[in-house]
C-alpha cells in the first residue's frame, strides 16, 4: 500500500484547498513545491512590517458566497476595495474602471447622457467601417476596445498598457481579453462588480497556513527531479504545474507571459497614495507600480509606518527558468492545449487543476471554487 492517498504537486491555492478538503475527508496527503515556500503566487514577504505580494498584487474578489464564506472561515478579510488609477501618456491621472469620473477627466462631461453621447459618437463611425469591411463584429482587441469605449479612451488608457502587458500589438490579440474591463455610467471607482472583496488580515500567508495545517509539506522539492520516486508514493496525483511539462512537451511548448518585479523600500510613509497605479504610455517600460501597504493600511494608519515598499512590474515573454504567470490563449496555443487536455482526460489517477495545469486565466475565487467542488476519491 502506498504511503499517501494523494501526492499534490504545487502548494498554490488549488493544491492547498484540495489538501485541506482531502485532509478533512481522512485522506493522507503529501504536498510538494519546488519553491522555497508554500503558497504559490499568493505568497507574501514581510518587509519593514509590510506584507509584500512577492509575485504581484493579489486582490481577492468574488460573487460566490460559498467561496467567500469558506476563506473567511479560515482567516478574516479586511475591507480593501480595488480602485486603481491610470497615469496616461499626457501625465494626467484617470480613475479606473471606466466610469463617470473617467469620462469627466477625459471629456469634461458631467452626466451619463453626455458620456453616452460622446462614446456613441466615437463608436458609430468605427462600427460603420467594420461593416464596410465585411466584419461581423470586432476581430481583435483593438476593434473590441473601440467598439466598447471609443477611440479616445482606447488610445490613452488601453493601447499602450495592453501592448506592454502582452508583448503584442492590440491588433494581434483576441477580442475577448478586453471584455474583462467594466464600463459604468455612475461615479464608482470600485474596479470589481463582485459583492465580496478584501485582503486576508495579516496577508495571504495566513490563509495558506490555515489550509495546509496538519498536512505534510515539503518545499524546495521538484517533482520532475525524481518523478518516478514521487509518483510511487501515492495512489493519486493532483498536478497544478504546467500541463505541457507533465507530458514532456511531446506536442510542443505552450506559451506564457511573465512579469519581472523591481521592488524598493522607500523612506517615506506614502509614495503614491494608492495601492495600484497603472502607466499606460508605451514609452514607460513598467505597466504599473504597486504600493503594498495600501492593501492593509487605511487612512491615518498609512502613516504609522514611516517606510513603504513599492514594486514596478515589467511584463516579459516567458523563458525557461522564469515563473510562468499568464497563459497566452490565442488560437495556436489553445489548439495545442486541447491536445494535452485530451491526454489528461485519459488519466485514471491524475487530476489537473489551476491556471497552469488547465492553461486558463483564473481569478483566485474561481481556483478555490474549482478545488472545493472537485471530487475526492
Amino acid at each position: 500500500m502506498n504511503k499517501y492517498d494523494y501526492l499534490i504537486v504545487g502548494s498554490g491555492l488549488f493544491g492547498a484547498v484540495f489538501a485541506y478538503r482531502a485532509g478533512k475527508a481522512g485522506k493522507r496527503c503529501l504536498v510538494i513545491d519546488k519553491r522555497s515556500h508554500a503558497g504559490g503566487n499568493v505568497y507574501c514577504e514581510n518587509v519593514e512590517g509590510i506584507n509584500v505580494h512577492k509575485y504581484g498584487a493579489h486582490i481577492f474578489h468574488t460573487s460566490d458566497k460559498e467561496v467567500w464564506d469558506f476563506v473567511n472561515g479560515l482567516v478574516p478579510f479586511n475591507r480593501y476595495t480595488n480602485c486603481p488609477v491610470a497615469k496616461a501618456p499626457d501625465g494626467k491621472l484617470y480613475n479606473l474602471p471606466f466610469n463617470m469620473n473617467t469620462f469627466y477627466q477625459m471629456w469634461g462631461v458631467t452626466t451619463p447622457e453626455e458620456a453616452r453621447a460622446k462614446i456613441e459618437e466615437q463608436k458609430s463611425g468605427f462600427a460603420a467601417r467594420l461593416r464596410a469591411e465585411g466584419a461581423n463584429g470586432p476581430r481583435n482587441l483593438e476593434e473590441q476596445a473601440i467598439s466598447l469605449i471609443g477611440r479616445d479612451i482606447y488610445e490613452k488608457l488601453i493601447k499602450g498598457y495592453t501592448e506592454k502587458q502582452w508583448g503584442r500589438p492590440c491588433t494581434e490579440l483576441p477580442a475577448f481579453i478586453i471584455k474583462r474591463l467594466p464600463v459604468r455610467f455612475i461615479y464608482d471607482n470600485n474596479y470589481f462588480n463582485d459583492p465580496f472583496q478584501g485582503i486576508p488580515v495579516g496577508g495571504y500567508n495566513r490563509l495558506i497556513q490555515s489550509l495546509l495545517d496538519g498536512t505534510e509539506v515539503r518545499t524546495g522539492t521538484d517533482f520532475f527531479s525524481d518523478r518516478e520516486h514521487w509518483e510511487s508514493l501515492a495512489d493519486n496525483i493532483v498536478f497544478t504545474g504546467k500541463i505541457d511539462e507533465f507530458y514532456g512537451y511531446k506536442f510542443g511548448r505552450l506559451e506564457y507571459r511573465t512579469v519581472r518585479f523591481e521592488t524598493e523600500t522607500l523612506d517615506t510613509p506614502n509614495r503614491q497614495g494608492n495601492a495600484v497605479v497603472n502607466y499606460t504610455s508605451r514609452e514607460v517600460p513598467w505597466t504599473r507600480i504597486i504600493e503594498h501597504k495600501h492593501f492593509e493600511s487605511f487612512g491615518a494608519d498609512v502613516y504609522a509606518n514611516p517606510k513603504t515598499v513599492i514594486s514596478k512590474e515589467y511584463p516579459v515573454e516567458w523563458e525557461e527558468g522564469m515563473e510562468p504567470f499568464y497563459p497566452v490563449n490565442d488560437v495556436r496555443n489553445n489548439a495545442l492545449y486541447e491536445r494535452y487536455h485530451a491526454l489528461a482526460q485519459t488519466e485514471g489517477h491524475v487530476l489537473f487543476g489551476g491556471r497552469l495545469a488547465e492553461y486558463k486565466y483564473y481569478d483566485m475565487d474561481a481556483v478555490i471554487g474549482k478545488a472545493l467542488r472537485t471530487e475526492i476519491k
